[in-house]
């Protein structure tokens, strides 16, 4: 009499069915350099497409070097100006001054052309999500800077406090 061989292990899968250990960490590397190209991805798109970076070179003019700019707060909360700073510090912008308006009743924050090239005040409306209608110039011989920032009481809504 024959006896039928079980082709079944203990734990009821049969021997064809298990999986090399070696393949299973396999899977799992490339799941995981999967899942890596996937991040690098998106933060490339959206670094590239969505955010793109700041430009703090001034443009159009003979003197090449970084924007320079003061920022006045004039929203009164305390320390908007010194974030506003800080926020424009760490992208390349060379901030000289920060202070206080001279009232904090300004409504929306205003980015002010201060010599001639509207384009440098762009830059800097941008780095902090300004709005292209809020840049204006006023052309003033007596100032030392390319761009003034004035901070209004939009300041929760630009993008050093968010």
């Amino acid at each position: 009499m024959k006896v039928a061989r079980s082709t079944k292990t203990v734990s009821g899968q049969p021997v064809s069915a298990r999986k090399d250990p070696r393949t299973v960490v396999l899977d799992v590397i490339i799941g995981a350099l999967g899942l890596l190209v996937l991040v690098l991805a998106w933060s490339f798109s959206s670094r590239m497409f969505f955010r793109p970076p700041v430009d703090p070179v001034r443009s159009g003019s003979s003197a090449a070097g970084t924007i320079q700019l003061d920022v006045l707060n004039g929203c009164g909360l305390p320390g908007a100006g010194t974030s506003i700073t800080a926020y424009l510090r760490a992208r390349g912008f060379d901030v000289v001054e920060y202070r206080n308006y001279r009232n904090f009743d300004v409504r929306e924050s205003l980015v002010i052309d201060r010599a001639g090239n509207r384009e440098n005040a762009e830059k800097v409306a941008y780095a902090l999500g300004i709005r292209k209608s809020n840049v204006i110039q006023q052309i003033n011989q007596d100032y030392y800077v390319d761009v003034s920032v004035l901070v209004g009481r939009d300041y929760p809504t630009l993008k050093p406090s968010q």
